[in-house]
């Protein structure tokens, strides 16, 4: 077995090499894959490095399709702009890209997470009185709304996988219709603007991932945990029907890639 297919052992690799392989091995060759500072960027340069040649990045803050010799320390960093296609700024990546449909895959954070998708990055608590306010949507409601396929990278804690989030920021598979409050398919809220929605959540634990019914189900459970474990960690019913066993590791042809060209200096890897 080469390097190339063979799996890296327990103790030779580290959660977020873990995260990172997780995460790149949701890009498939030709997407256009809209991207956030940190895991995301080594999730997108380790996929175009390995099996997705032709995935073209798109950074917010203006740069489309760069290939920066080092990894960029930010969306904003000038090195997310080397032999780009394009480099313009937010108008032409939010509506020029974005909402024009373009987008293939997105991935995100969140603070709070549903059974739904649905996501909160805005307050804990009342929005009138919350106990906690955070930054707010950023692009996350515009990504989670036009991308094709969505995939949130997050802490698993149980505080952060509700039956229903505090404050609905980025809009997931079912979402309340106004007055009434009754939860409905997004595809008819959104209508001839639905591109699609979340498919994967990737937290430091597992993968969950969303039936046809657009609930969250776990997919497969990180080496060191148990379902137990993920169960403990979520507050609502969680289906674990549907468990396939182990994330894969990262083999040890991703290790390589992630440290001698990924990410060489060790912006994001320890």
């Amino acid at each position: 077995m080469s390097a190339k297919t063979e799996y890296a052992k327990p103790g030779e690799f580290k959660p977020i090499d873990l995260l990172a392989a997780a995460a790149a091995r949701e890009v498939k060759d030709g997407d256009v894959v809209f991207a956030g500072t940190g895991l995301p960027m080594l999730a997108i340069t380790l996929a175009q490095y390995e099996h997705a040649p032709n995935a073209v990045c798109i950074y917010e803050a203006g740069s489309i399709g760069g290939r920066p010799i080092d990894i960029p320390t930010s969306v904003g960093d000038a090195r997310c702009a080397y032999q780009a296609s394009k480099s313009a700024g937010l108008f032409e990546t939010f509506y020029g890209q974005l909402h024009a449909g373009y987008v293939d895959l997105g991935f995100l954070g969140g603070a709070e997470i549903d059974k739904y998708g649905n996501v909160n990055t805005t307050v804990v608590g009342d929005y009138a009185r919350p106990k906690k306010r955070f930054s707010g949507s950023g692009g996350n409601a515009d990504i989670n709304s036009f991308a094709r396929r969505t995939v949130f990278i997050m802490v698993q804690e149980k505080r952060r996988f509700n039956e229903h989030v505090d404050y609905i920021t980025s809009p997931g598979w079912r979402i309340p219709r106004w007055p009434s409050g009754e939860f409905v398919h997004k595809r008819e809220i959104y209508g001839k603007f639905f591109h699609g929605g979340p498919v994967a959540v990737i937290t430091d634990m597992a993968i969950f991932r969303f039936d046809e019914e657009g609930l969250m189900y776990l997919d497969t459970v990180h080496p060191g945990f148990s379902v137990e474990d993920v169960k403990n960690n979520v507050s609502f019913d969680l289906n674990v029907s549907r468990v396939k066993g182990e994330t894969l590791p990262p083999t040890y042809h991703q290790l390589e890639l992630l440290y001698t060209k990924v990410d060489p200096e060790g912006i994001f890897l320890p």
